[in-house]
């Protein structure tokens, strides 16, 4: 098995394939090949379908092979999240409840990834429902960092960060309601993307208002930008998909953003951020002036939201998971069950008060980024911690509010903004930190093009973690 092949960017192999210099069978099996040997020890894919990727890779070549129109990630292998049906493929949402469902039809994002050329390996591990952002739960267990095994790789899009990091495929699907693209991307050291509510259409949508987004994760920041390019555009079955075409995000990639202003939150104003981490983010922030843009340190001034983050959270898990408590409770993961009771104590009422606060804090928003082009933030406030706890052991614990560590993420999906986090360094324990790049609605391409910036002035690409070479 070669393992430079597993590592090689998207874009790359897409041109190897189209110019016949690689075979997607030689590729997809090395990647097998690489996840049988590494995926004992990290638990990143809960159903494979190895089988079927190999079917799919000959049929892929011979497409090649007889001049057939090919797709941008024609032959590349790829993991599906465990939260987003699969036609014929094992969907189970990380949860006892649903082990054996087989799903009769595609999320849009599925259809548009096959119809791209994409070849899954299998889905990848989520927290149980996508809840939290943790890498363990009830039904597949633990999947651990592979910078330092029986860490938390983050949630919940857990495996698809793992194999990301560990060169099983270099492109893959995660969905992100509360920072479940950002949260592993950072703990695992690679790059992830919350694009534009809308972006890529999803459907079927969750019940949880309008707060998820689905998202790449890669190696590379041109790898994302090619699966956003081949995921983007309208869908009338996803009522908030946006109608215009998705900009070029592959030539746009290179334009740069001299003269751009941005603006670097150490805190929100209002998070606490762990000292190892807040020094790396710092920075990585100033290395912004390197490319000829001035970066302000500021305050945004939008206030602490944790509370309406509290009310719209647990709401809607109580509304979407209350019913199966009755008959599922001791076989959920306790947090999600805390969270759930949580979210029951909410009126109607409460709900829509809430709701309201939301579109008052996108408004402050809004107006902030009418003065500024660009925002970066820490990803994350901590490191990596032991994947067993849901907070580290010294933050204050509660029973299911892990909110806090993870706080610069959710604003974000609360107002549908573009956000993104790079791989910015690592601390003394060699666990990754990120740093995140967010942009106003619609600027997609701003928030790609910062992060290639950025990449190209802190090269983090060539960093791998010391897994076995198979």
């Amino acid at each position: 098995m070669d393992q430079e092949l597993c590592f090689t960017p998207a874009s790359a192999l897409a041109h190897a394939i189209r110019t016949r210099d690689l075979s997607p069978v030689e590729l997809v099996q090395a990647v097998i090949e690489r996840a049988q040997a590494l995926d004992p020890v990290l638990n990143a894919l809960c159903t494979p379908t190895y089988d079927s990727a190999l079917a799919q890779a000959r049929e892929a070549e011979r497409q090649v092979m007889g001049g057939a129109p090919l797709g941008p990630l024609h032959g590349i292998p790829t993991t599906v999240k465990d939260l987003a049906f699969t036609r014929g493929v094992r969907t189970m949402g990380g949860s006892h409840v649903f082990r054996e469902r087989v799903p009769e039809l595609d999320h849009v994002h599925v259809e548009r990834m096959r119809a791209a050329g994409a070849i899954s390996i299998g889905k990848t591990t989520v927290s149980e429902f996508g809840w939290k952002g943790n890498g363990d739960c009830p039904l597949t267990g633990i999947t651990h960092n592979p910078w330092k095994p029986g860490m938390n790789a983050g949630g919940s899009s857990a495996g698809a960060a793992v194999c990301a990091a560990a060169g099983l495929g270099p492109v893959h699907q995660g969905s992100d309601g509360a920072g479940s693209v950002r949260m592993p991307a950072a703990f695992c050291g690679v790059f992830g993307m919350k694009p534009s509510f809308g972006r890529i259409p999803y459907h079927p949508m969750p019940n949880n208002g309008f707060i998820s987004h689905v998202g790449p994760l890669s190696r590379t920041v041109a790898d994302s930008a090619l699966m956003l390019q081949a995921l983007a555009g309208p869908d009338d079955r996803d009522q908030t998909s946006l109608e215009a075409p998705p900009e070029d995000f592959m030539a746009r990639l290179g334009h740069g953003i001299d003269g751009l202003r941005i603006a670097y939150s150490p805190d929100l104003g209002y998070l606490q951020v762990d000292p190892d981490i807040a020094a790396l983010v710092r920075d990585a922030a100033l290395a912004f002036e390197d490319a000829g843009c001035r970066v302000d340190e500021v305050n945004p001034g939008w206030g602490d939201p944790i509370e309406m983050e509290h009310c719209l959270f647990a709401s809607s898990y109580a509304g979407t998971l209350g019913p199966l408590l009755e008959r599922w409770a001791d076989r959920m993961d306790p947090g999600l069950v805390a969270i759930i009771r949580h979210g029951m104590r909410y009126s109607a009422a409460d709900y829509c008060r809430a709701q309201g606060e939301r579109l008052d804090y996108y408004g402050r928003v809004h107006a902030f980024f009418q003065r500024y082009d660009l925002l970066l933030t820490p990803s994350l406030s901590v490191a990596a911690f032991p994947a067993d706890r849901l907070i580290p052991a010294h933050w204050a614990q509660h029973e299911w509010d892990w909110l806090r560590w993870a706080g610069f993420s959710y604003p974000f999906n609360l107002t549908w903004l573009p956000a993104a986090t790079c791989p910015c360094g690592f601390n003394a324990d060699g666990l990754p930190a990120g740093i995140q790049i967010v942009a106003g609605r619609f600027q997609d391409a701003r928030v790609l093009r910062a992060a290639r910036v950025f990449e190209q002035l802190r090269p983090w690409a060539g960093h791998r973690p010391a897994l076995p070479a198979h």
